[in-house]
This record gives structure tokens, sequence and C-alpha cells, in this order.
């Protein structure tokens, strides 16, 4: 392991990664994020889900440092008494988990759609790019929020399992277009080299030539666009959260938070809604650094 990382620091993207202190401060808050999301159960000084740790005489208890009377909770409490940095850990773990999830299903589907009509060509390539920009005519949150709604409607009463599961399919149908995009356009560009060309002569299956000799040469732009795409994915879960059909109400994500805290930011409850949108800003603010890195880190014209 420890060999690895010294490879990859001696390479060009470990080399620019090291000069660049932007990024170095973004990966550093970025991991920070997610080392305290992984371990939220040790982390946080109470568990949120645990309905017999909430007290409601604890309810909208300001800061520590705002009140003499909440020295307990150093970023005080929501309207269920919920401890709010606990909140907003867990809620951390929850944004994660369905941004990566439908960062990577999205990622599947659409690089696997883009290889195929880049190099299949023909009718294929011209239906998979027809629906490509059917899809483009609407706007992700849109597409998401009808497909989340559609589907909570047609499963109702099941578990919170189910519930994020359809708000990861959701996420990933708005998401994949872009993946089939650029990867249909680095496929078209690929299949013409004369690598492609000889394994096509020596009887190599298109499947095979698509597996083992063209993926690997477009993953460049996927991994910066999903990179990218991570910060979207929390921010388009947090926004069909704060409208009311995204994570299941009884689990703290960053923007359930953001919506009940939204109910009393005018009665002077300010916390309970702005250390949720900071985390919020965090995370994506970081993940976005780390993807304008990595994408000028890997553009040969900039090195």
């Amino acid at each position: 392991m420890r060999s690895i990382v010294l490879r990859w620091l001696d390479s060009d993207v470990g080399h620019s990664f090291r000069h660049s202190p932007v990024a170095i401060a973004a990966a550093v808050v970025a991991l920070a994020c997610l080392l305290s999301a992984a371990f939220a159960g040790w982390v946080s000084p109470q568990d949120p889900f645990d309905l017999t740790q909430l007290e409601l005489i604890d309810a909208r208890l300001p800061p520590a440092w705002a009140a003499e009377g909440s020295p307990k909770y150093l970023l005080g409490t929501d309207d269920q008494g919920r401890d709010m940095l606990s909140a907003v850990i867990h809620g951390t773990r929850i944004s994660l988990i369905v941004g990566l999830a439908s960062v990577a299903l999205s990622m599947v589907a659409g690089v696997a759609l883009g290889l195929l009509a880049g190099f299949a060509g023909g009718w294929v390539d011209a239906f998979l790019m027809r629906v490509c920009d059917v899809m483009l005519s609407f706007p992700p949150i849109l597409t998401a929020l009808l497909i989340a709604g559609v589907a909570r409607s047609l499963v109702t009463g099941a578990n919170a399992g189910v519930a994020f599961g359809v708000l990861i399919v959701a996420i990933s149908l708005s998401g994949w277009v872009q993946y089939a995009r650029t990867v249909r356009g680095s496929t078209l560009v690929e299949r013409k080299r004369e690598y492609v060309q000889a394994a096509q002569v020596t009887g190599v299956s298109p499947l095979r030539i698509m597996r083992r000799h063209v993926l690997p040469n477009v993953m460049g732009p996927v991994l910066v666009l999903a990179t990218i795409q991570v910060a979207t994915a929390i921010i388009t879960e947090a926004t069909l959260s704060f409208l009311g059909v995204g994570a299941p109400p009884t689990s703290p994500s960053l923007g359930t938070l953001i919506r009940v805290g939204n109910n009393y930011l005018f009665s002077g409850e300010w916390w309970i809604t702005v250390f949720p949108g900071l985390m919020l800003i965090l995370v994506a603010l970081s993940v976005n650094l780390l993807g304008d890195w990595l994408r000028d880190a890997l553009n040969p014209r900039l090195r």
C-alpha cells in the first residue's frame, strides 16, 4: 500500500497534487467529512435514530456558546431534541451514501451505453443519442423529482431501505446522460485507431475490444465527470429531501434538516438550518475543487 502511494506521488498527477494547495485543502476537508460520516456511530455524541436518547424538553436549544443553559449541545438541538452535531454527522453519511451510490449507478449505465453507441454506430447510436437528447431537454432536478414522486406513490408504506433505493435510482436516471455522451465521443475516436483495427482483423470479439482496449482509454474524462457529479448528486438529494420526496422524514439527511430548520428560521432558531447548510456547502465545494484539479491534472495540454 505504501509503495502504491509513493508511486502515485511520483507520477504526473501526484506531482500536480503536491503543488496545488487548493487540491490539498479540498482533499483534507473531503477526507475529514468522509471519515466522520463513515465512523458516525463512534464520532457523534448521540445516535439520532435512537428515540430513547431524545428528550423533547431539550428541543430547539441554542448552541453551547449562545446560551448558558445548554452547554451539553455544542451546535444546539433540533425540533425533536436531537443533538445537531450528531444529526449533521449522520446526515452527511446519508448524503454521501446516496450521492456515491447514485453516481456509481449512473456511471456504469452511462459508460456501458456510451461504449455501445460509439462502437456499434448506425441505428443503435442514433437511437441512444436521441434518448439522451430527450433526457437533456428536462432539467435533472425535475426528472429526479418526477421519478421519485411517482415511485414513492407506487411503493407507499415501504421501509426506509426502499425509499433510499428509489432516491438513488431517481438521481441516477437523471445523471447517466453525461457519461454516455462523453464516452460515446471518446469511443468514436478510439475505434478508428490502429490497435482497435488490428484487434478486429485478428478476430477479437467486439465485446472484448470494448472491455479490454477501448474502455481503459476513455476512463480519464469519466473519472473527472464522476468526481464533479458526486457534488451534484449530493445537492440533488438535499433538494429532493428539502421538497419532501427524498430521504424519509425519520432520517436526518442534510436536506431534511434544512427543511425542518427552515420552519424555525424566522423565529430565532437559526442553527437548525444553518449548520446542515454549511456542511452541505463544505462537502460540495471540496468535491468540486477536487474535480477541477483532477480535470486540469489529466489534461495533457496543461502539463
